[in-house]
């Protein structure tokens, strides 16, 4: 376990540099990695650590040069779309949200993410993608009545989930 501080991006993403106004899922690097069966990781608070417990050599990272987007919608009295701007998220804003990630990320007892990395995973085991992994480590969750939600105690039953998972594909493959 652990955020691979020291370690490089994927030489995937050597070939490219400076800001982007593509957004993650849809930079070059994560599309062409996606092509070798690398997923982005799930971006929605509660699965913040799963880079973190997830087994080293099915994840990986590139560094973030994507841009983060707000629409602002206006409506008149009827609730007609009157006009709509889409603007790059501020700093502060990036900032924020940043703060807000690694806060539920001590909930879950992990120490702060290195900032500027998209983190990319692979399915584990039997698993035909990430989205089945998720769903595996929810129904296990709900076997041993644990709340899946960003907290310690869903942290540590997913990173052991995770190991058992990769261990038997290891046992499988030998």
């Amino acid at each position: 376990m652990g955020w691979d501080t020291d370690g490089a991006p994927h030489t995937v993403a050597l070939a490219r540099t400076g800001r982007s106004e593509q957004e993650p899922d849809r930079l070059p690097e994560v599309r062409e990695l996606a092509e070798f069966g690398w997923e982005p990781a799930p971006d929605a608070p509660m699965w913040g650590f799963l880079p973190y417990v997830w087994p080293e050599d099915r994840r990986t990272w590139v560094p973030d040069r994507s841009t983060r987007w707000a629409v602002e919608t206006r409506l008149d009295a009827t609730g007609t779309i009157t006009g709509a701007t889409c603007q790059p998220l501020s700093q502060h804003d990036l900032d924020v949200l940043e703060n807000d990630a690694n806060t539920d990320l001590a909930e879950a007892g992990v120490p702060p993410r290195p900032p500027g990395r998209l983190w990319l995973l692979r399915p584990i085991a039997d698993h035909e993608d990430i989205d089945s992994v998720l769903d595996h480590l929810f129904t296990m969750a709900e076997t041993h009545g644990i709340e899946a939600r960003s907290s310690a105690a869903f942290a540590a039953l997913c990173a052991d989930e995770l190991r058992s998972l990769d261990a038997t594909a290891r046992v499988r493959l030998s």
